[in-house]
């Protein structure tokens, strides 16, 4: 089942939806589950939801999938450069999103400091990091990414969709420097060969491009502090969700089945 419902967005003030997705026996057990966070929350269930009418199929996917699970999508803003702001959390000097305050660390102490109380409070989970995990794509990969590093002691898992790193790749070197991660944490990185600069053949393996080298450079350093990585090329994927959603029974097994 889906629930709706209206959450604030405490640093701006503003509303926020979380599309909450719990197994549909959840009202006939008193079972505890893991729990899933995602940005751009309400694209994961419905095609009428999804910004650009194709969603993750998240529901679908859940409904069959053998582990039960609750799954948290937050919505972002949708107004113009709210979604690059809230989910921006490095502060750039020049270039892309520079014009923006870029409150993506603000964006993610109001998930750990009150979404997720709140959800444990209100629904049946196991809290403890090894059983919380966040996901997104695009800036929403990146913010995941930034998440599982920084909030580690929150986070075990992440699944870094088609992460949009490239601009900001000094900044994140330095917090992987900074904060390292428990070896039991488990990072999917992945990004389609249509989206990959630089790339000529799109039926094969990109392996050169900027894209590449970015996450196989983020792959190595959390190797090299004992996390489990899963770094996927996506053959003749594209940027958008209607691509994305293929990856999600891959990084979903990879994350929790393993």
């Amino acid at each position: 089942m889906i629930i709706k419902r209206d959450f604030v967005y405490s640093p701006t003030g503003q509303n926020r939806i979380l599309h909450i997705y719990l197994p549909d026996n959840y009202n006939d057990t008193n079972e505890q589950y893991p729990v899933m966070y995602f940005f751009d929350g309400h694209n994961l269930y419905f095609d009428e939801d999804a910004t650009y009418g194709t969603c993750w199929g998240v529901k679908d996917f859940m409904d069959q999938w053998e582990k039960d699970m609750i799954i948290v999508g937050i919505e972002c803003g949708h107004g113009t450069g709210e979604r690059l702001n809230e989910y921006c959390p490095y502060r750039m000097p020049s270039g892309f999103c520079s014009e923006f305050e870029c409150i993506g660390d603000d964006t993610f102490k109001w998930i750990v400091d009150e979404i997720k109380p709140m959800i444990d409070e209100e629904y049946r989970t196991y809290p403890n990091r090894q059983c919380t995990g966040i996901a997104g794509s695009s800036m929403g990969g990146l913010m995941a990414l930034f998440g599982v590093v920084k909030y580690n002691h929150v986070f075990s898992k992440a699944a870094c969709v088609s992460s949009a790193i490239g601009f900001c790749m000094p900044k994140l070197n330095d917090d992987i420097k900074e904060y390292p991660v428990d070896p039991d944490t488990r990072v999917f990185l992945s990004w389609g060969t249509r989206e990959a600069w630089g790339v000529k053949d799109h039926e094969h393996e990109d392996t050169k491009s900027p894209t590449a080298r970015n996450n196989h450079d983020v792959a190595k350093k959390l190797a090299d502090q004992g996390a489990a990585v899963d770094v996927f090329c996506q053959i003749g994927g594209a940027h958008c969700e209607a691509d994305w959603c293929h990856q999600v029974p891959r990084f979903m097994d990879f994350l929790w089945m393993r």
